[in-house]
């Protein structure tokens, strides 16, 4: 069920613009955000864009208390035609439907949002970075709203979509990660929340990105929670290999996240006819492709980089350095298709951009 109608409230005291050289991811806000509430029985209601602003909360709001909130990221980038898109955002909607579903909470009509957002970026148009590289992140998040201490799925919920002026995440350049394989900490498990977008698999992961930044890694690379023999996902990033040619990355299973970015990955791949495979595949496997001299290339994929090279995984005491540090032809040749079709600099084959205006 939709809300009747979308009202829109301007704001009557505009933001000063950020330096656009000193962005800091998540630290700048528009001057608008669009919000809509939930109540059983009701249905989705009061569907509004109003001025960024704070709201009040009971402290007894379950989302404090048991945790049922579900987000997703995406972002609007302006082409050098001066045209503004999201990119796939029918994609972050429906897997952000999938999340609802796994939190017990309600799904939403996703054409309304997506319609809803498209109204607010055209709103705070003027906050898009008119850099290369630079975008308006977008961040819907929906949380459980009822003052209630009985643990159940409540019966009220707020939805809100805020947006954020973020820099180019290379802004020297696209350079390799290290990433430390976690032989400790478990993220998700099949069966539990791995799959969705939920802030305790976010607050899980901390401690041992903690421990990898103390030691000077990048980032966790994330194995299976049962036999922590498989390889899952790195930080907040799927993860792919190329190994003697071919280009592995894992199977989804329930406990990983169905990236938007790796789903893009795949299909560009098997547009350009490059051995792409889906499957498990264990620390173990990898490190003996190392050994062999097969372990061509590592890299990530997610919203925030696109895609971020692996140049070195540090594994029981073992340093597996990947194509010299050097950012390898398929990693360059995926960042450049996919930022390329995002900025409407190349054609879009797949209809991924999500024309605003």
């Amino acid at each position: 069920m939709r809300p009747a109608e979308l009202t829109i409230t301007r704001t009557t005291t505009p933001k000063e613009k950020p330096n656009w050289d000193q962005l800091q991811f998540g630290r700048v806000f528009s001057d608008h955000m669009f919000v809509m509430d939930y109540e059983e029985g009701r249905g989705w209601y009061d569907a509004r864009i109003v001025p960024f602003g704070n709201f009040e909360m009971s402290p007894a709001s379950l989302v404090f208390h048991y945790g049922q909130t579900v987000f997703e990221g995406l972002k609007a980038y302006k082409g050098e035609d001066g045209s503004i898109a999201l990119f796939r955002p029918e994609q972050n909607m429906k897997r952000m439907n999938d999340s609802n579903e796994r939190l017990s909470m309600p799904n939403f009509d996703s054409e309304f949002v997506i319609d809803a957002m498209k109204q607010l970026v055209a709103l705070d148009a003027d906050w898009i970075p008119p850099r290369d590289g630079m975008a308006l992140y977008l961040r819907p998040v929906m949380f459980a709203t009822d003052a209630f201490l009985g643990v159940a799925p409540s019966k009220t919920y707020r939805f809100i979509v805020m947006t954020s002026p973020v820099g180019a995440y290379y802004e020297g350049g696209m350079s390799p990660v290290k990433i430390a394989v976690e032989n400790e900490y478990v993220r998700a498990v099949k069966g539990g929340t791995g799959a969705a977008k939920t802030a305790g698999n976010y607050a899980g992961a901390m401690k041992a990105q903690e421990v990898a930044d103390q030691e000077g890694y990048d980032q966790v690379l994330w194995l299976d929670g049962r036999e922590q023999k498989y390889i899952e996902e790195v930080g907040a990033m799927n993860v792919f290999f190329k190994v003697n040619g071919e280009i592995i990355t894992p199977a989804l299973n329930g406990s990983i996240l169905p990236g938007v970015t790796r789903q893009s990955v795949i299909q560009l791949l098997k547009h350009w006819d490059m051995p792409i495979t889906e499957r498990r595949i264990s620390i173990e496997e990898l490190h003996e492709a190392y050994v062999r001299g097969e372990l061509e290339e590592a890299f990530g994929t997610g919203t925030a980089a696109v895609i971020s090279p692996i140049g070195e995984l540090y594994w029981k005491d073992e340093h597996m350095y990947i194509n010299d540090g050097e950012i390898g032809p398929v990693a360059q040749k995926l960042y450049d298709a996919i930022t390329g079709i995002q900025e409407g600099k190349i054609e879009d084959p797949f209809g991924w951009r999500n024309i605003i205006k």
